[in-house]
């Protein structure tokens, strides 16, 4: 563990020093509203954030942080001017985002979307910093090297995505020969019942109108071709001890059971709770404790039925894609996760449909091949090429009229 916790407070954990990379997203943000309600017990040594310059100074400021970065250079005169007189050391560029990962902490959240958080989450794992981890591209892209980092320093990643986490606080890591599979579950997206031919027609604003999470745009275009749960796939198999034929996906529309553990014995373990990203976000930054998170408590109840259906990969293909891309090993993943990046991009700006995007995934694949990747170096580079394969692949689909 990175850091050292130098007093020990009413709750029963030692204070704890905590940076959050990517402070102004979804994670972030969540992150921030959890460290505001228990002040007394976290120490905030940095935050970094993009564009939204106004909302990371005004969190800067809140929680007293001791530096904030904005990777993108154009705002650090905004930002400087908006931190004032304040005591908060400022800085920008990717370079300073690395460094904010790099300066001591406890617990580092990593909810940076995309490549660029790569380097700043493999910064913290070299110095043995706990890792909450929401970026799914450490794992997806540089899987083999983060867990090799991961060896050599001695940090601990305690995953953030609800499902992982979930497998996380169930999963028998001591006696992990006793697992027999792990079960991620999906809610199906907002599409689970939609045909095919209905899929063809829909666009952006349908696609994000996730049916119980509140995220951005693109986990939400994830969610509706459930690539988010390929990608987790992927993850898993990094995060846990398993094969990655022990990985099964279960489609769960209520999203109260956020996976399961099954047991050589017949035991199913299972970790439930509303849909509230506080609950895994707290779950990371108090382990081994608990945390209040002020969300809305379980009522089965009110529920009163969960139901669950086999995924179908007719409809879905992301899922077949991203087990052939683990099985494949080496560079698929990336290319995966990069293509995917791109065409939900095209999406999103309404140049290409629905059905599109996996599509353009397929032949980014296709025609990118699988490379051997040694650092991350090859990484970004393999990162790279199969952005600009994915895009120009995209800008020969038809254009929407």
């Amino acid at each position: 563990m990175g850091g050292s916790i130098p007093e020990i407070d009413q709750r029963g954990w030692g204070l704890k020093s905590v940076t959050v990379l990517g402070s102004t997203g979804s994670i972030g943000v969540n992150t921030v509203d959890l460290i505001a309600r228990s002040e007394q017990s976290f120490r905030t040594v940095a935050l970094t954030g993009n564009r939204n310059i106004d909302l990371l100074a005004r969190q800067a400021i809140d929680l007293n942080a001791e530096f904030v970065v904005t990777a993108d250079g154009r705002g650090y005169k905004k930002l400087k001017d908006l931190i004032g007189s304040h005591p908060i050391e400022v800085a920008a560029g990717s370079q300073a985002v690395t460094e904010a990962a790099e300066r001591s902490a406890d617990v580092v959240i990593a909810g940076i979307v995309g490549a660029a958080a790569l380097e700043p989450t493999l910064a913290a794992a070299r110095r043995g910093a706990t890792i909450g981890l929401a970026n799914k591209e450490s794992l997806v892209c540089a899987g083999d090297l983060m867990t090799e980092e991961i060896r050599k320093s001695g940090a601990r990643i305690i995953p953030v995505d609800s499902e992982h986490n979930a497998i996380f606080q169930v999963f028998d890591f001591k006696d992990a020969h006793h697992v027999q599979k792990i079960i991620l579950t999906a809610s199906g997206g907002p599409f689970r019942d939609c045909s095919l031919e209905h899929m063809k027609t829909v666009g952006p604003a349908q696609a994000v109108a996730h049916p119980n999470w509140d995220m951005g745009a693109k986990i939400s275009v994830d969610s509706a071709t459930m690539m988010n749960k390929g990608l987790e796939l992927i993850e898993a198999f990094h995060l846990f001890p398993v094969e990655e034929e022990q990985i099964d996906i279960v489609v769960h529309p209520q999203s109260v059971i956020h996976s399961m553990v099954s047991y050589v014995d017949g035991s199913v373990l299972a970790q439930m709770g509303t849909p509230d990203m506080r609950t895994p976000i707290s779950y990371a930054l108090a382990w081994p404790e608990r945390m209040a998170t002020g969300g809305t408590p379980l009522s089965l109840p009110k529920i009163r039925s969960l139901t669950f259906e086999e995924p179908d990969f007719q409809r879905f293909p992301a899922l077949r894609l991203a087990r052939n891309a683990l099985k494949k090993g080496g560079g698929a993943p990336t290319v995966l996760n990069a293509a995917n990046e791109v065409a939900v991009g095209f999406f999103l700006n309404e140049t290409i449909g629905f059905l599109d995007i996996v599509s353009i995934v397929e032949k980014t694949l296709e025609r990118v091949g699988d490379k051997p990747l040694e650092a991350l170096a090859d990484v970004f580079a393999l990162d790279e090429q199969a952005r600009r394969i994915a895009g120009e692949i995209a800008s020969q689909a038809p254009t929407l009229s």
